[in-house]
């Protein structure tokens, strides 16, 4: 009675994410070995391997995996590096830093959309934007950004979002940190580079893994930020394998080459995933 009642009791939950998550799956396992397009929404005949050689032979596809891959690490190195600068920055008691620290969360609550929009409009337009009047202001010539540096507005944009994302993660694993020992450091005459070698750095680790396996998760799906701004130019220069997906399934109404790329995001996804936890799981053995 000790082990069925608790499993009774979960069996609703468990068959619920079962319904959800797997159903879904198995439905577009099934698309990606039929032909089915939404121009013909008839008989849906067996495909075989057809639908992912049509997908990964796209002149779209090594150019979105290169961006994804691109925008994906440079977004979690940028969190990383900045997301602990700040939270070393603001671990020290200064006035005003309870306002401080909401103002730098407060990125991550707003919506993806809304964020490119008003990176888009506000900052990046060359004309009116912000940096466009800096530029000015220094007597140099406004940059196009999402015309000549896409992938990087791209990153720029993302990057803000997810940097309070981090930040929130290393200021509540600083405040776990042993102040005795900082106080003996200090004492024994270590300065601050050594303080952040030999006592920050390692104390972050765990946090910098925990933080690196959320956002690789979330990256892989990044959507909003490109269809609002570039719509995945200009030629390919912005495309990813996400929004090559969508090309397929609502451009192109393609749906089984669109779920065979999303076969492929799901287990471009899991090998990611994996990998991570095996590095966390040592962190975390430590």
């Amino acid at each position: 009675m000790n082990r069925i009642l608790p499993r009774t009791l979960l069996t609703p939950a468990v068959l619920s994410i079962a319904v959800i998550s797997i159903v879904p799956l198995l439905i577009t396992l099934y698309y990606a070995f039929v032909k089915f397009s939404l121009l013909e929404p008839g008989a849906h005949p067996f495909h075989g391997l057809a639908n992912f050689h049509f997908f990964f032979t796209d002149g779209a596809f090594l150019p979105a995996l290169k961006n994804t891959f691109v925008l994906m690490f440079s977004v979690m190195a940028i969190t990383v590096v900045f997301g602990a600068a700040l939270g070393l920055l603001i671990n020290e008691a200064f006035p005003g830093r309870a306002i401080v620290r909401v103002l730098l969360i407060s990125p991550f609550l707003v919506m993806p959309a809304v964020n490119a929009l008003m990176w888009k409009n506000m900052l990046l337009n060359p004309i009116y934007g912000l940096f466009a009047q800096v530029s000015h202001f220094l007597g140099l010539t406004p940059i196009d950004w999402l015309s000549e540096y896409p992938l990087l507005a791209i990153i720029m944009m993302v990057s803000w979002q997810w940097l309070p994302f981090a930040c929130l993660i290393f200021m509540t694993a600083l405040q776990s940190m042993d102040k005795e020992q900082l106080e003996a450091a200090r004492m024994d005459g270590a300065h601050y580079g050594q303080q952040l070698r030999y006592l920050y750095i390692p104390h972050l680790t765990r946090s910098m893994s925990v933080v690196l396996m959320i956002e690789m998760i979330f990256l892989l799906s990044i959507f909003a930020e490109i269809f609002t701004t570039t719509s995945g130019g200009p030629g390919f220069d912005t495309t990813t394998i996400t929004f090559m997906i969508y090309q397929q399934a609502l451009l192109a109404y393609d749906i089984g080459a669109a779920s065979a790329g999303a076969l492929f995001a799901v287990l471009l996804a899991n090998i990611a995933a994996f990998f991570l936890m095996r590095v966390i799981g040592k962190n975390l053995a430590k």
